[in-house]
């Protein structure tokens, strides 16, 4: 039986984390913003498959960079 490939395992995806509903509300108040004001991901993204997402959460995105070490976004997700 072959083995299913995971995405988030692959080098080149950026590691992927659903905030908590504390989290979710302390980074929309910090910043001002509602959930709609945040970029978009859609719920069944290869990248948060595995996250148990439902439309309204937050996720936070953490990719490498050359220049700070590393550079956070953060993504609202939406039923399309």
């Amino acid at each position: 039986m072959k083995k299913k490939f995971e995405i988030s395992e692959h080098r080149l995806v950026p590691k992927h984390t659903k905030l908590s509903d504390k989290e979710k509300e302390e980074l929309l108040a910090a910043y001002q913003i509602t959930n709609k004001e945040l970029p978009k991901i859609k719920k069944n993204d290869p990248a948060i498959s595995s996250l148990e997402v439902k439309e309204g959460d937050v996720i936070k995105i953490v990719r490498p960079s050359l220049t700070s070490g590393e550079s956070t976004f953060y993504r609202g997700v939406v039923n399309v």
